[in-house]
């Protein structure tokens, strides 16, 4: 998943760190801390992006190298990052995307289905339309997640510049 050259949204202050989070996390449930999934929270909060299992494997050192993370671990500690409210998850034409949770303001995409393009955007209308509706059902809204799916301009551009083309 590509983010989009536009500016990331303002994080959202925080009492811990990711790690300190995880560790809080972790003590709770009687887990161990491994310096794999040590390494794997530094990893996944060293920059904000949008990924799948995948994606991050290959960003990851290969079997043998110092800091090598197994495959089937990955996916447990992905599934605990999002158990301990560091990431979220959801899916997108068939995958399981992540996105950082923890210390990242509420905020809903745009999806490209041509580039695979994923823009973060956040829109006071849309929360005070959304919360106006809930009262309205005596609904208690804890989250929500809007992703709009379509054509970005870029992938739009390229579209029209080539039919133009094709007419002369």
């Amino acid at each position: 998943m590509n983010s989009s050259d536009q500016d990331p949204l303002e994080p959202v202050q925080v009492s811990q760190t990711p790690l300190e989070r995880f560790e809080e996390y972790l003590l709770s449930r009687g887990l161990r801390k491994t310096k794999q999934k040590v390494f794997l929270v530094e990893r996944v909060f060293s920059h904000h992006e949008h990924f799948d299992a995948d994606q991050l494997m290959e960003q990851l050192p290969s079997k043998g190298d110092e800091n090598y993370v197994s495959r089937p671990t990955v996916y447990r500690t992905l599934k605990e990052f999002v158990d301990a409210g560091l990431l979220r998850s959801f899916e997108l034409n068939g995958r399981s995307v992540f996105e950082h949770d923890y210390g990242y303001p509420e905020h809903d995409h745009f999806y490209c289905l041509k580039c695979g393009e994923l823009t973060e955007f956040q829109s006071e209308e849309l929360t005070r339309i959304r919360d106006e509706i809930a009262r309205e059902h005596k609904f208690r809204v804890r989250s929500h997640r809007l992703i709009v799916q379509g054509i970005c301009h870029e992938c739009s551009s390229r579209r029209n510049s080539r039919r133009r083309q094709d007419r002369v």
